[in-house]
């Protein structure tokens, strides 16, 4: 019977560290060999195939726990026995070191197959992103930014948490698709559709490292400053903006040579539209024009004053024109409107007290459309004036307009006592007959010829005006009552009265 011997033990223990129990296979202790192998079969079973989180750590403790003790048992019984190996003790040893490197390289292997599984799990989360913009690129920037936002977040966690796998190595050439599917408006001449995802991409450096996007991280300047300009002059007239895209040029590319085109376009538009300004239809262009002004008036720098001036000049004439226009095409309420704003607006100018006279006219014409058969004479005939005294037996005050050979207004003051009569038939012997009540009056001093007249209330409240001709001859003196019956202001025509001369 053999002795106890160190080696035959060192053996036996270390053919059992490769995990197959061969150290008890050598001792021919068949059980514990069948629990070793048991214990690695399992763990295999358990391991396999090699996944993206890995094994569990307590789990490898426990096997290598396991192998230890199975070794330090091996080497214990090794020591021990009597029993002839049918190895030689230095072959044993020889053996379990060789097979030392079952553990090793399986550890090796898993560790391999396990970052094979991160790498193809990395290009599975880059092959999302890329249908995350696939997606978005057949819509509108409004409809895919969501998508593009969330590709852009995934392929930034690839380059900054995994920059050294294949997956993050894909990343630059898919960024450059990226930023060709956001700009393709541009690409497509949309400039207005195109600023709002070119302005997006000027963003996106803040969010990735430039040194992955390389020239991309400055590209978005110089197409977004031609949309800009592009899409600013195209709407200029058309939308009403302090500024618009135009001043977001001006204030974001200064040097460019987009912002240097900016006021000499707008002077261009200016003076095109106001030579527009003597065509067949003003008020559109005036409109224009009112809007490009609001649009230079937001321009940053002294640009926006001077062009804002210029074009506030041709809106005054653009006015003007648009109110006679509008006189000449018989929108006579139109023209009352224009011509009014004008002389309130342009106090100062030659043409306010025409254009109080062509919206007099116009708003008598709006109810008398015969005063609207020319415009209101320029100049004041000479010769004698006719005197037309008429009183008020209305209890608001009452505004005559008149045109003719000349054209104004006189407003005579409510009539203190004096009601609303029920009926023009009840108004007829009664009007302005009361001696005891005294009816205020108004004077006018006529020019012979024939007049258009507007009587209507000084306050709101009345159902309707009264409109009607009147021919003036020399040498005659007129009279007239005005009444009013249930919200009607009326001018009975045969209470004018020929005093003679």
């Amino acid at each position: 019977m053999p002795e106890a011997d160190e080696v035959r033990a060192v053996g036996a223990g270390l053919l059992n560290l490769s995990g197959l129990g061969l150290g008890y296979v050598l001792l021919r202790q068949w059980v514990p060999a069948a629990v070793c192998l048991a214990a690695t079969v399992a763990l295999l079973v358990l391991v396999l195939p090699a996944d993206v989180d890995g094994t569990s750590g307590w789990l490898v403790v426990g096997y290598a726990v396991l192998l230890v003790l199975a070794a330090l048992d091996g080497a214990r019984q090794g020591f021990r026995a009597r029993r002839p190996l049918p190895l030689r003790p230095q072959l044993a040893v020889l053996l379990g070191v060789v097979l030392l490197a079952v553990p090793a390289g399986g550890a090796v292997v898993y560790r391999g197959a396990q970052h094979e599984a991160v790498e193809k799990m990395l290009l599975g989360r880059l092959a999302e992103a890329d249908r995350d913009v696939a997606r978005a690129k057949g819509r509108d920037f409004a409809a895919g930014e969501k998508d593009y936002r969330t590709a852009l977040v995934k392929y930034r966690q690839l380059v900054g948490e995994h920059a050294e796998s294949r997956a993050a190595k894909l990343v630059p050439d898919r960024l450059d698709a990226y930023y060709k599917a956001v700009s393709a408006p541009y690409g497509q001449g949309e400039h207005c559709a195109a600023v709002r995802p070119l302005t997006y991409l000027r963003t996106v450096p803040g969010q990735i490292d430039e040194g992955v996007l390389g020239k991309l991280a400055g590209w978005p300047d110089r197409p977004l400053a031609v949309s800009l300009y592009e899409c600013g002059m195209r709407g200029l007239g058309v939308a009403a903006s302090a500024g618009g895209e135009l001043g977001e040029l001006m204030r974001t590319f200064p040097e460019s040579e987009q912002a240097g085109k900016v006021e000499p376009g707008i002077r261009a538009r200016i003076a095109d539209r106001t030579k527009a300004l003597s065509g067949s239809d003003p008020c559109p262009v005036t409109e224009e024009l009112r809007k490009i002004g609001t649009t230079a008036g937001g321009l940053p720098g002294s640009a926006a004053t001077t062009l804002r001036n210029d074009a506030n000049a041709a809106v005054e004439s653009g006015v003007w024109s648009c109110g006679l226009d509008q006189f000449r095409d018989r929108k006579f309420s139109a023209a009352r409107t224009t011509m009014a704003d004008f002389a309130a607006t342009y106090r100062n100018s030659g043409n306010a007290a025409r254009a109080r006279t062509i919206a007099i006219a116009a708003e008598i014409a709006a109810e008398r459309p015969a005063a609207g058969d020319r415009l209101p004479p320029t100049g004041t005939p000479g010769g004698d004036r006719m005197p037309v005294v008429v009183s008020n037996d209305a209890p608001t005050a009452t505004v005559i307009l008149y045109t003719g050979p000349i054209t104004g207004s006189l407003t005579i003051p409510g009539c203190a006592g004096c009601t609303a009569y029920p009926s023009t038939q009840a108004a007829k012997g009664k009007a302005c007959k009361d001696g005891r009540k005294s009816y205020p009056k108004g004077r006018l001093l006529l020019p012979a010829g024939t007049y258009h007249l507007l009587y209507k209330a000084a306050e709101g409240g009345r159902k309707s005006n009264s409109a009607y001709g009147q021919r003036i001859q020399a040498g005659y003196t007129y009279t007239g009552c005005s009444y009013e019956t249930r919200g009607s202001l009326q001018l009975p025509g045969t209470d004018t009265v020929n005093y003679g001369r």
